[in-house]
């Protein structure tokens, strides 16, 4: 299995704000999560492009709701403010593997899904994966800068 691990951005620059939510893995919840990142982003006046990490969220969450669908299940999204004003975006699920991560390239003009992590790459986040405690599923993170690029 492969596993593109980040630094952990904790040991770079301390956690200064810090929020999570744990949503049905249904489709309903993305909007809501949606609506919940930007809500939290405003409050904490953070000074990256607040529609560019809602937009990724909503993907990272898509793939999570249609992917890692498991009865009972929660789909975790967790979003963290460093010191640094670097913005991580985490969502767990279920599911401890990520097949194909590595091999991610460019979708297809003709393709309608599979476009997640490529935008959110081509937004500027770095994004990885790894597993969450006792490897019963998995964390996608995207780490996003401040528009200053601090």
């Amino acid at each position: 299995m492969t596993v593109a691990s980040i630094e952990d951005p904790q040991t770079v620059a301390p956690v200064e704000q810090e929020w999570s939510l744990g949503y049905s893995m249904v489709r309903g919840s993305v909007p809501l999560a949606r609506i919940h990142t930007r809500r939290m982003l405003t409050l904490w006046q953070w000074d990256g492009d607040i529609e560019d990490a809602v937009l990724i969220l909503s993907e990272l969450a898509a793939n999570a709701v249609r992917y890692a669908r498991k009865p009972d299940a929660l789909v975790g999204v967790r979003l963290a403010l460093l010191e640094d004003r670097m913005l991580l975006i985490d969502v767990s699920d279920p599911m401890p593997a990520f097949p194909g991560f590595g091999s991610i390239v460019a979708p297809t003009p003709a393709q309608v899904s599979g476009r997640g992590i490529f935008l959110a790459r081509a937004l500027g986040a770095r994004v990885g994966w790894f597993l969450s405690a006792g490897g019963s599923g998995k964390t996608v993170r995207a780490e996003l800068l401040p528009r200053d690029g601090v």
